[in-house]
């Protein structure tokens, strides 16, 4: 899900980012909807609140929600500038960190809530910023790394999108065309999983209240442990991850060779076996 750039990816590696993504995000939406009376997963409403208070000259209200709008900027701002200066160095590294920075600020936000929160305005406008800048870093990093064509914190692009391509499929054409398709499939998608976290969390939350955030940091951790289970597990006897890793010393390596043994790699004759490091 995290490991692959830009149109590499395939669709399966949108469609799983996307349906997790967009869970945790109907989920966040609704909870703090129903706990502030905000939505936190987008910033179209808050940009018609932003000038309504301009209109009425309430220049309190105006900085509080200029604030949110830019948080929800910053957050994209920083998923795609970890990603652009990480990316050569280490793709999974620099697509995972923007979901860990998430993780951080929707574990304050729950163990906050659930202890200290006394439902002042205060409180209230800071936590919904801090979600904004949040929700700003998912929706960031998702269309970062799928060259835009995964968006999962709003469904706006998304219905529009879908009903275009619905209008298209309408012509035999169009029905046939597997780009068509693998979008709509993707799309419809998203959408689903976004309405299955928002019910989700309306069902949940009165039961759960701040812990729901625990549940999201949980579904965050499964985007990020889904590729370490990938690099560090399912792929760790490949050819590729002898040849990076058993050429030099490596903690996991160690371990692994103490477990399995030394691999044995079969070179073609005539060529001259090297030694491992951990032969010598």
């Amino acid at each position: 899900m995290l490991r692959n750039y830009s149109n590499s990816r395939t669709l399966g590696d949108n469609i799983r980012l996307g349906t997790l993504t967009a869970f945790t995000a109907g989920t966040i939406n609704i909870a703090s909807l129903l706990i502030f009376l905000s939505f936190t997963s987008n910033v179209t409403g808050h940009y018609a609140i932003f000038a309504a208070e301009i209109s009425k000259g309430n220049w309190s209200q105006v900085a509080v929600v200029g604030l949110w709008i830019f948080l929800f900027f910053f957050g994209g701002f920083v998923s795609n500038f970890i990603v652009i200066t990480f990316n050569k160095k280490s793709k999974y590294f620099a697509h995972s960190m923007p979901l860990v920075l998430e993780i951080a600020c929707l574990l304050f936000v729950g163990i906050y809530g659930q202890f200290y929160y006394r439902k002042t305005l205060e409180e209230t406008e800071l936590l919904v910023a801090l979600m904004l800048f949040a929700t700003g870093l998912q929706n960031g990093l998702t269309a970062s790394i799928s060259n835009f064509s995964v968006k999962t914190t709003h469904l706006t692009g998304t219905t529009t999108d879908l009903g275009i391509l619905f209008s298209m499929f309408t012509r035999k054409e169009f029905r046939k065309n597997g780009e068509l398709v693998a979008r709509a499939k993707l799309l419809m998608s998203i959408m689903i999983s976004y309405v299955a976290g928002a019910v989700f969390s309306g069902l949940t939350y009165y039961h759960l209240e701040f812990r729901v955030f625990y549940i999201i940091c949980l579904c965050l951790l499964v985007v990020i442990g889904y590729d370490a289970y990938k690099i560090h597990v399912r792929h760790f006897n490949t050819g590729y991850r002898y040849s990076k890793i058993y050429k030099k010393p490596n903690l996991i390596a160690s371990f692994y060779h103490k477990v399995h043994g030394v691999p044995k790699i079969h070179l073609p004759e005539g060529r001259k076996k090297r030694k491992l490091v951990f032969d010598e």
